[in-house]
């Protein structure tokens, strides 16, 4: 290429002695050297050399830079004579002496703009490069400009182990904990995460737990397909109209090479399309019509475990995420008074799995007609407070009267021999619960895990003899052998870490944030005093270590971790009595929440007010103030404390106590 533009340039020029090959790279590479930190973008120099000045013999090489930084292989203005230098310099200083005394006149632009072009044209006599456009750099766009800031933020968040602290940003503490401690993180899959082993283990004692209850309930596992027939959905009018906007849609079978890569194949869609489960009543109940005909073969109860998606805009780990694990359960009765029994003992059931397991206090209520499940006459749910006041919805269970019976044909031949539609439950849990177990319990420094629902209760951290102390190591060993097996034989979950390439400093930080309820340290110089240390992560005690002799260690750690579980309900429960507010106005309440979101600590809480049901009103005050009807608790309801008052936002007579708030 600079062999072609320098014979170019030569014959353009017409210049009695050609400029050697040699110098044109010479005096490049000169230039180059020296300006090298100043170029951003270039012209290239064949379109640049191929140019002409009229009344020169010289050619600029110019990059698209300010004039400080551009590279003159041959500058234009020294190739002028003296003579018309300084004619140009004359000229151009009488313009700008003229253009300046009528500016100084008052003169408007459309006076002074001819002038000031004719003065750029002088100029550009001297130096050509002036009248070259300048290109504008493109200024980036807000809205690309916060997504960079968002991902960077992101980026160095997942990098980092710091813990917002809750009063700062709750949301961000929340994020946070879940990713200091291992619990999940996001997937390359928008809106669905990967759940790590240690949050997985807290599914798992969950789902131990929950499956022995389910079982005691009569219900068998199965499991039923992820892909569901699009006309499936459509049979139950309510059902579909609830789900629609969530359901992921898969329209073709196969892909095939297209010309920027696969594309899905136009000759394999399918003429049904299949829905990703969001929910699994419609193939339930398709499978229900196939295995009831009598009324003995009433009650059916089948449960699965499985994941389901639901396509949210916005997500939280744990709590709103496109795919989440679950269990379902769904169950066929001859009478509604069946179908409504069942429905209330498995909303039992989950109120106890949170109390037990997870020392979560919960609201026992029903849902308010526009809260309910798409296509069921009554929805039983349980409400729990977070550290910041927001209810989070923990379980719900469905009395679905008999639309799905009718909608799939599912009959029964009662005792009479007459043919009955049947009644129908649906009842589930999800992984929202561990997010419900994070914001009840944890603090700063990370999760707090009651015990019964911790994947490790106890970790053992010794510290080790010294390397040549033979009878110390041996002695350390058999203590920790000991000790296990008395842990192990209270039911004690126990893990020894024995690393040796991380600091028992480090250890005791990590196992901290990890909520494991007890840690127990042993050394040399305690097992000579046959002594160990305890150190709680909440509960009494848990402020200071304690010394607790080996004899009894197992014993007094059982009775620690069943004390510590107690603390937690009891804190729990005292925070959700203290949430609660009663005795107040709309316009109180609506004040009180004006500002009260997600990130904030200590928030407003519920309310519990007299209320006419009334779904118009309802759907008023969730856009004034954000706040739903979190449910009809069951307790106040039944008491009927709402009798003889007025509804807080219309003034009729009350037909509920509502439970009003924001929620997650």
């Amino acid at each position: 290429l600079l062999l072609l533009t320098t014979r170019q340039m030569n014959h353009q020029l017409r210049v009695t002695s050609p400029i050697p090959f040699w110098i044109m790279i010479s005096m490049m590479l000169s230039g180059l050297a020296r300006q090298a930190a100043g170029f951003q973008a270039t012209k290239t120099v064949a379109s640049t050399l191929s140019k002409q000045t009229t009344g020169l013999r010289s050619v600029s090489i110019q990059r698209n830079l300010p004039h400080r930084n551009r590279i003159c292989l041959f500058s234009t203005a020294a190739d002028l004579s003296p003579e018309k230098k300084l004619e140009l310099e004359s000229q151009i200083k009488a313009k700008g002496d003229e253009i300046r005394v009528l500016k100084e006149g008052g003169a408007d632009k459309a006076a002074v703009a001819p002038l000031v072009k004719e003065l750029l044209a002088l100029k550009g006599q001297l130096d050509p490069s002036i009248l070259e456009p300048k290109k504008k750099q493109k200024q980036q766009q807000p809205k690309k400009q916060k997504q960079q800031q968002q991902k960077k933020q992101q980026q160095e968040d997942a990098e980092s182990d710091f813990i917002t602290a809750r009063e700062v940003d709750y949301s961000k503490w929340y994020n946070d904990v879940i990713r200091v401690t291992g619990l999940a993180e996001t997937s390359p899959v928008r809106g669905c995460m990967v759940i790590k082993p240690w949050g997985m283990s807290l599914w798992d004692k969950v789902r131990t737990e929950l499956d022995a209850k389910i079982q005691e309930h009569g219900a068998e596992n199965a499991y039923f397909p992820l892909l569901i027939p699009k006309s499936f959905l459509s049979k139950e009018a309510e059902h579909v109209d609830g789900f629609a906007k969530e359901c992921a849609v898969v329209t073709h079978h196969r892909l095939t090479a297209g010309e920027d890569g696969l594309i899905a194949d136009p000759e394999a869609e399918l003429e049904d399309p299949l829905i990703i489960r969001p929910t699994s009543e419609t193939m339930i109940w398709y499978m229900f019509r196939k295995w009831i005909n009598s009324h003995r073969d009433l009650p059916l109860k089948v449960n699965q475990w499985a994941n389901v998606m639901r396509w949210e805009m916005r997500t939280r780990p744990f709590l709103r995420t496109s795919e989440f694990l679950w269990q379902e359960g769904h169950t066929a009765h001859a009478t509604r008074e069946g179908a409504l029994d069942d429905a209330r003992t498995m909303m039992e059931n989950y109120a106890t799995l949170c109390e037990d397991l997870l020392a979560m206090p919960v609201v026992r209520g029903v849902k308010s007609p526009s809260e309910r499940f798409a296509g069921a006459e009554e929805t039983f749910t349980i409400e729990a407070l977070m550290q910041n006041g927001w209810a989070l919805q923990s379980g719900t269970s469905h009395f679905l009267g008999q639309s799905f019976g009718k909608a799939f044909e599912v009959r029964f031949q009662d005792t009479d021999g007459k043919e009955k539609d049947v009644w129908g439950t649906s009842w589930g849990v999800s992984t929202r619960l561990i997010g419900a177990l994070i914001m009840t319990h944890s603090d700063d420094n990370g999760l707090v895990l009651p015990p019964p629902v911790a994947p490790v209760q106890v970790v053992i951290v010794p510290i080790p003899p010294k390397k040549n102390d033979e009878e110390g190591k041996i002695a350390m060993d058999k203590a920790l052998d000991d000790m296990v097996a008395s842990l192990k034989a209270q039911g004690i979950r126990v893990k020894v870490d024995d690393r040796d390439y991380i600091r028992n400093g480090a250890k005791y930080f990590e196992w901290e944030r990890k909520g494991v309820p007890l840690r127990i340290e042993l050394g040399p110089r305690d097992l000579k005093n046959n002594v160990c240390i305890f150190k709680y992560r909440a509960g009494e005690g848990s402020d200071e270590k304690l010394t607790v002799d080996l004899d009894s260690a197992a014993s007094t750690a059982a009775e620690g971790l069943a004390s510590m579980h107690k603390v937690l309900l009891e804190a729990a429960k005292a925070r959700l009595d203290a949430g609660i507010t009663e005795d107040v106005t709309y316009e109180e309440m609506k004040a009180a929440l004006e500002n009260d979101e997600a990130s904030s600590y200590n928030g407003s809480g519920l309310y519990l007010v007299p209320w006419k049901c009334n779904a118009e009103n309802e759907d008023k005050i969730s856009a004034e103030c954000k706040a739903t009807i979190r449910c009809y608790p069951l307790d106040a309801n039944q008491a009927k404390l709402h009798e003889g008052k007025k509804c807080f936002y219309s003034g009729e007579d009350a037909t509920h106590m509502a439970l009003f708030g924001r929620a997650f």
